[in-house]
């Protein structure tokens, strides 16, 4: 009787307490919460220093977590999206659900990049990933890609930040003769998924020569499997970046556990973790510096169009990729 009175006493005290628990809602793509990706490291790093309750909820693929928010508008239960990137962020600070972040912080990417409302927590080149010992020489350009029998799989713009960066590359690359490499290229998709890991599933299994990922794919395999078969196709023309960014909803509730978080984001216990999770280059070098081997496939040319002219390329650029494809 007296553990059963204990316990219920217990129980009384116990939940006003976890109902106590504040809880910070991130909105996510989906391979961020998988178990190999950053997400559990990072709850259980973050939690520690918060004293809250951190929920990342998978929505997708990366351009996926925007037509949700605007969906959702100021209802959204989100308190901060993580994984819009910068070909997006123009079209999410016209929605005006976003506030400011309001912090400064020395990243150290390849490019500048500065913005209000958005902070990057790591970037990548896109490349045409190919298993060497199967394809020795991979092409050079997007125009040698085209002008050979090599199948390739790639995402859709619509739905994935992959897609859209795609779209991106040809044109930062060959401004107004895009529809004439995306019609030369056309024969060689195999298929177009609905986003990343799909598309890399594929690869892996065969499906296709190549997949469109990052240069920095090959280390996955170098590192987690000791498979050194995996190599990025360096083009001549340049590589497209991918900037990654979060940024806080101005309707969330919990505004300073938001900040909070966005600014463990720049630290050394968030970006130690990108590297051999999400397989990207983290937005501040760790201390610790870069794994062995994840440096091996560095572009010469870097390629990135600002938010603005990325808005503005957009709905031009899928047209043409749409009319090549539906020939």
């Amino acid at each position: 009787m007296r553990t059963t009175l204990l316990a219920a006493g217990l129980s009384v005290i116990a939940i006003p307490a976890l109902a106590e628990t504040p809880v910070l809602t991130v909105l996510t793509y989906d391979s961020f919460t998988s178990e190999w990706g950053p997400g559990p490291a990072i709850e259980t790093a973050f939690e520690a220093t918060c004293a809250c309750d951190l929920r990342f909820v998978p929505a997708g693929d990366g351009a996926a977590l925007l037509a949700r928010i605007q969906l959702e508008g100021a209802a959204s239960e989100a308190d901060v999206v993580l994984g819009l990137d910068s070909n997006l962020t123009a079209d999410a600070a016209a929605t005006g659900l976003f506030a400011p972040h309001g912090q400064t912080v020395a990243n150290t990417l390849p490019v500048d990049f500065a913005d209000p409302l958005f902070l990057p927590f790591d970037w990548g080149w896109f490349a045409f990933v190919h298993d060497r010992s199967k394809l020795p020489q991979a092409p050079t350009s997007f125009d040698a890609l085209a002008a050979s029998d090599l199948k390739i799989v790639i995402q859709d713009p619509r739905s994935s930040t992959p897609g859209l960066g795609l779209l991106m590359w040809v044109k930062a690359a060959h401004g107004d003769r895009a529809a004439e490499v995306w019609a030369a290229l056309a024969d060689n998709i195999v298929t177009v998924t609905p986003g990343w890991s799909e598309a890399y599933g594929l690869f892996l299994e065969g499906e296709a020569d190549m997949v469109l990922s990052y240069t920095t794919s090959p280390a996955y395999h170098l590192i987690a499997e000791s498979d050194d078969t995996k190599a990025a196709a360096l083009f001549d023309e340049g590589h497209y970046l991918q900037i990654e960014v979060a940024g806080k909803l101005a309707a969330s509730d919990q505004p300073e556990l938001a900040d909070q978080f966005l600014a463990f984001m720049q630290t050394d216990a968030f970006q130690s973790v990108i590297p051999q999770t999400n397989w990207m280059y983290p937005a501040v070098t760790p201390t610790a510096g870069l794994p062995e081997g994840f440096d091996t496939f560095r572009p010469a040319k870097s390629l990135l169009l600002s938010p603005l002219d990325a808005q503005a390329a957009r709905d031009p650029a899928l047209a043409e990729w749409q009319a090549a494809l539906a020939r």
